[in-house]
């Protein structure tokens, strides 16, 4: 069976899959072990946004969970994701961007990764991605929507050290593929992620994926 989904979404419907996207160790074009970074920890006060030219996933799974952190200032947060995970997946013209306001003397400074935009796409294994927003299309096989969090086992599950409800809504599909991607994120965590034709730049001033 095949779904197909086109348009965008917030994370209290969880009705499309979420694209992965680079973390902040990509962004310095480090692979991340898996297990080399803790399962629980505390997320910026700095949104990212991503965008894609097309992402094709394997062993996808989607559920709802709260990503504790901090503002930019110091004060504790909650925020309300989806997660979602892949076994593996391959990313073609993937764009990063973060953006730090109100920087003394200097102003905004802006940070824009971009791989995957030649014949090697980025690659990637046991990835998880905590967002709160997506546009996209996007393709889906075999899905199921509606199992429990916990029960789901076409994707490689629930990330250890998740503040989610094992009992909670979940879909899942054998696989997806997504075109013309853009959102935004909280973090993201990985097995493996290789960055071919990595490109960086920081500049003062707004410079954003989208």
């Amino acid at each position: 069976m095949e779904s197909q989904v086109r348009g965008g979404t917030r994370w209290k419907r969880f009705a499309v899959v979420m694209v992965p996207s680079v973390a902040a160790t990509a962004a310095i074009g480090v692979a991340l072990a898996q297990g080399a970074l803790a399962a629980s920890f505390s997320v910026s006060g700095q949104q990212f946004k991503v965008s894609t030219d097309s992402l094709e996933g394997t062993g996808f799974s989607q559920y709802g969970a709260i990503d504790s952190g901090y503002t930019l200032d110091g004060k504790k947060t909650a925020h309300p994701v989806a997660v979602s995970a892949f076994k593996s997946a391959t990313i073609k013209g993937l764009c990063q961007s973060v953006v730090t306001p109100d920087i003394p003397v200097i102003g905004t400074v802006s940070l824009v990764l971009k791989a995957g935009g030649g014949s090697k796409p980025v690659e990637a294994d046991n990835l998880y991605i905590d967002l709160d927003d997506l546009s996209a299309d996007a393709t889906f096989k075999n899905i199921d929507i509606g199992v429990a969090a916990g029960s789901a086992s076409k994707g490689p599950g629930i990330h250890s050290g998740d503040a989610a409800n094992p009992y909670g809504f979940a879909q899942q599909a054998e696989s997806a593929t997504l075109t013309g991607v853009k959102q935004t994120a909280w973090a993201t965590t990985a097995g493996t992620f290789k960055l071919s034709g990595l490109k960086m730049s920081v500049s003062t001033g707004t410079h954003e994926c989208f």
